[in-house]
């Protein structure tokens, strides 16, 4: 009994803490994407659930939007987020 107690306490830490990261996630794209990109429309950029729709299945999905982000040569604006920044982002969208 005691260690089904336990499991339920670890898992429920868990799902908090994916959770918060989920939040942490949604906000720091707002922040530094928000001016481009919104969740369900197109603004300058595509929205994040088309993102998320396109690469569906990719394996090099986030490595080559990491690339493309964080290397403004095309069509992506230059910004001022870290590479762990973007990371967190683009795991975050690619989840959807």
């Amino acid at each position: 009994m005691r260690s089904l107690l336990i499991a339920s306490i670890l898992a429920s830490g868990v799902l908090v803490a994916g959770v918060a990261q989920a939040q942490d996630a949604a906000e720091l794209a707002k922040a530094q994407c928000g001016k481009c990109h919104e969740m369900d429309k197109k603004k300058k950029g595509p929205s994040w659930k088309d993102i998320a729709a396109k690469n569906k299945g990719k394996a090099d999905a986030q490595a080559a939007l990491a690339k493309f982000t964080l290397d403004p040569k095309g069509d992506h604006p230059e910004m001022k987020a870290t590479p762990e920044q973007v990371n967190t982002v683009l795991k975050w969208v690619l989840a959807m």
